[in-house]
Formats: C-alpha cells, structure tokens, sequence
C-alpha cells in the first residue's frame, strides 16, 4: 500500500511529546512490512538542523479569502519511506511549536494548522499521487480528512482516511470566527460536523470524517467514551464507536535497549543485571543524591496536572521516610517546575530534579533507577513504563489507560506480572503501591528475578503496525465501496 501520516511533530525533526515518538517510529514499522510511505509535518527550526532537501516546486494554499505559500521540503529516511515538510516561515519558524516561551498558545494556532492540513492534499496533487490510505494524528491535522472527502473528493475519492486521537484533552478548540480561514461553507458548522458547544473542534473534525478513529491503547479507547476521561467529546465518540479501535503504541527498540545504549556508562542485558547497579552509582552522583543502597524512584514526565504531579507532591515527605529516593526529569507548567524545585531544595541529597529535557539523562534515568513512577490522572499510552520494562526497571503506576493494559500487578507468591499499580487518585494510594514494591525490593534475589522478567516483555512496533495495516486494509475496501461519507445532507 501508499500510505500518508500527516501530523503536527516526528521524531527526529521536532518533538515535543509522544505523538512525535509514534510518527518517528510507526512509519518505518509499515515500511519494513512492504508499505510505501511518506510522512508529512510543518518545518519547523529544528527541521532545517537534519537539512531536508527543498523541492524545485512549491504549494499554494487557500487560507480564508488569502492564499499563502508553501515551500516543500524532503528527506528520505530509507528505501520506503520520505519524509515531506510544508514551509511557511511566518506561521511555522518560531521559538516552539504549539505555545510561545512563555507556555502560552500562539494565538494564530487556527490559521496555523487549517493551512497545514490543506497544505496536505494540496502536497499529494502536487505528487501526483494518490494513496491506498491518509492517517492524521490529533488536532493539528484534523482537517485532513475533512478536506478529502469535500474540497478534493474527485482527486482523492476512495482513499481511505484513519484519525488517531493521542490525547483528547487537547481538542483543537478554536472561536466560531475562524471557519470561513477552512474554506468550508457554514453547512460544516452544525453539531453533526465541526461545530462544538459553539465553536469549532478540530479534533472532532478528525473524528467525524474519517472512516475509522483509533487511539493509542485498548484501555484509553474504552475510557473516552466516558464522562470522566471524554472531555466532553463522549457523546461524538460513541457515535464512532463502531469505527473506535485502541491499538497500543509500541518502542523503538533500536534506540531504547540497554544492551547498545550509547547515552549509558554500563550497557547491560538480562544475564548483566548487576551492573544496572554500576549505572544507579552513576545516576546518584549525577543528581547528588546520598550514597544509600535505598531504591531510586525515576520520573520523565511533563509537568502538567495530568501526570499525577500533585500525588508525587503530597506524598514526598512518606516516601523520603519510606527510604525512597526520587530523580526528576521534566518540563512544563511554570507553576509545577517551580514546586518541583522547591521538592529538590527541601530534600537535597534524597530528591534530585531537572527542569528542560535531556535525552542521555533521560537514557541514564532509565538504565539507573530501580524503579519508574507514572502516577497519571489519565493517559492515553504512555512510553516510559514499556522503555522501563526493557531496562529492568520495575514500574509503579495508575491503572489508567495504557498504563494499565502494558502492567500486571505483581503476585509475589507466584512471582508473575511486571510491576505494581493503584487505581484511586490519592496520595496515600500510591504510597500502598510504592510500599508494595519497596517490600519487594528488600529481597534482592527476588527483585532481580522480576527485573529481568520485565526486560523479557515486547512492546515493539511489529505487532501494532501489523493491526495498523490490518486496519488500513479493511476501511481501504470500505472507503472504496463508500467514497462519499462526510458530504452533508
């Protein structure tokens, strides 16, 4: 098959959460299955860094009653696969990709990715090509769809379109003004369209016009249909619900293996699990934390309210006197890098914290600490617990999303499963979890036994690009016998 990802970040050209990690790796997954495919984003700065190849044509694309450039770039990434970038250095060559330093949204946002997603079959015409299947991924690309099957129907009749909701707190939500930059006419915005609680919803954009709506976990794609974790979009999505799939994401092995892990003093495999301990040393040092033989706790995460930072924050004091060491690695909301600080200034030499991203910490983070902790108030997959798992680090986490489809509680008395989780959102919850796994801890022969279970499981690609083409394969026949979904009544 040809098949298009279009989506707002893809590792490694820009990143700023899991999204850019799935696009970094699911493509390359469905190359090495026999696919063709082209992988389509913004150019932002950090694109220009990896120095793509500018194409000698270049894109003209309506936004409301304007039409703006569009310079195109492109690397091929390997035999299979090529990467196409959309240039427009007022709305894309900026300081971040979605907020400015600050945190704050830009406030063009709208303009911004309404002329990304046009910008996408607009590319493909320019191609002459014409793909088996479209697969958009979150707000930022949730007119792809919606384009395909109205403005450029006749180009692109048949063609398959696959939406996947990362995280659904982030739903594109902008005022009612800014419909006529889509070029669409008013019909669109109706309650059966783009129209949300008076405003218009890219993510529900993507939802509704697309022929079949993934997320990111089996457990995740259950829960949005709820009150609780649907953000107001449960009633849009139940209306999808035969068309709801929950896929997990998978890893890439390649850069995430302590076996040939360069950003790691001490390399290891299962039967090398002691030397886990020479990069603990390492990982203690780094973060000036006391030379105790008490278990490290490790985080990566946003600092948002999401990620459960509150729980970590109410329960610091118990779980400095649990024995327990904490090493932080993170950015995002000011207000919580500024309480994390305050965390590390208080209990120096037992809670180490970095505000900002660094990748080998992060590989060191990883490879070092005994333990991961993801307290998240939701989420939708999660990475870090299936990167832990293949490092030997034993996961601590809410059972939530793909949190709690990737671990199994551990039975001590029959030594299965692969970590500890809780479910209620509360401090003293955690802190039963996190008690649970230190008892384990204190029987080393024990916990290396689980530490090197956990390094057996596999959460590659392989399987889960495998359902992706499976999908792709089914709604390509549908969209082929159906081509005229999306056009109103």
């Amino acid at each position: 098959m040809i098949i298009v990802h279009a989506g707002p970040e893809v590792v490694p050209f820009s990143k700023t959460g899991g999204l850019a990690d799935v696009l970094g790796s699911l493509p390359l997954s469905l190359a090495d299955r026999g696919n063709e495919v082209i992988i389509v984003s913004p150019l932002y700065r950090s694109v220009m860094a990896r120095k793509p190849l500018k194409l000698d044509t270049s894109l003209s694309v309506p936004l409301g009653d304007r039409t703006l450039p569009g310079d195109v770039y492109w690397i091929k990434i390997n035999e299979h696969t090529k990467a196409y970038f959309i240039a427009n250095d007022a709305l894309f060559l900026r300081d971040g990709l979605y907020v400015d330093p600050g945190g704050v949204d830009y406030k063009d946002n709208a303009a911004r990715f309404i002329f990304f997603s046009r910008a996408v079959p607009e590319l493909l015409g320019k191609l002459g090509i014409v793909p088996d299947v479209v697969h958009s991924h979150d707000w930022q690309s949730g007119l792809v769809p919606v384009y395909l099957k109205t403005l450029y129907r006749d180009r692109f009749r048949g063609v398959a379109c696959v939406f996947t909701i990362h995280n659904i707190g982030y739903q594109g939500t902008f005022w009612h003004l800014d419909m006529p930059l889509t070029g669409l006419g008013w019909e669109y915005f109706t309650k059966e369209y783009l129209e949300f609680y008076g405003k218009i919803s890219l993510l529900k954009a993507g939802i509704v016009f697309a022929d079949a709506v993934t997320t990111v976990s089996p457990t995740y794609s259950r829960e949005i249909l709820t009150p609780e974790f649907g953000y107001g979009m449960e009633g849009v999505l139940r209306s999808r619900e035969p068309d709801l799939y929950g896929i997990l994401n998978g890893v890439d092995y390649d850069q995430w293996a302590p076996e040939h892990d360069r950003f790691i003093p001490h390399p290891y495999g299962a039967d090398e699990i002691d030397l886990k301990h020479d990069n603990k040393i390492t990982l203690n040092r780094m973060f000036g934390l006391d030379n105790s033989s008490t278990p490290i706790i490790g985080m990566i995460t946003r600092l948002t309210q999401q990620k459960g930072i509150d729980l970590v924050e109410g329960a610091i004091g118990r779980m400095v006197a649990m024995g327990l060491k904490l090493v932080l690695l993170g950015s995002g909301d000011r207000a919580y890098e500024d309480r994390i600080r305050n965390i590390a200034a208080r209990y120096k030499g037992r809670v180490g914290a970095k505000i900002g991203f660094d990748n080998s910490l992060a590989h060191l983070i990883e490879a070092g600490a005994d333990m991961f902790l993801m307290p998240s108030l939701y989420e939708p997959c999660g990475l870090n617990q299936m990167y832990s798992l293949r490092y030997g680090t034993v996961p601590v986490v809410r059972a939530t999303g793909g949190l709690n489809d990737t671990i199994t509680e551990y039975d001590p008395s029959h030594e299965t499963g692969n970590g500890f989780k809780f479910s209620d959102q509360s401090a003293d919850s955690m802190l039963l979890a996190l008690k649970r796994a230190v008892d384990t801890y204190t029987d080393r022969q024990r916990w290396q036994r689980l530490s090197r279970a956990c390094m057996s499981y596999d959460f590659s690609w392989h399987r889960s690009s495998q359902d992706y083409e499976l999908l792709y394969r089914a709604y390509g026949t549908r969209s082929y016998l159906h081509g005229d979904r999306g056009k109103p009544a």
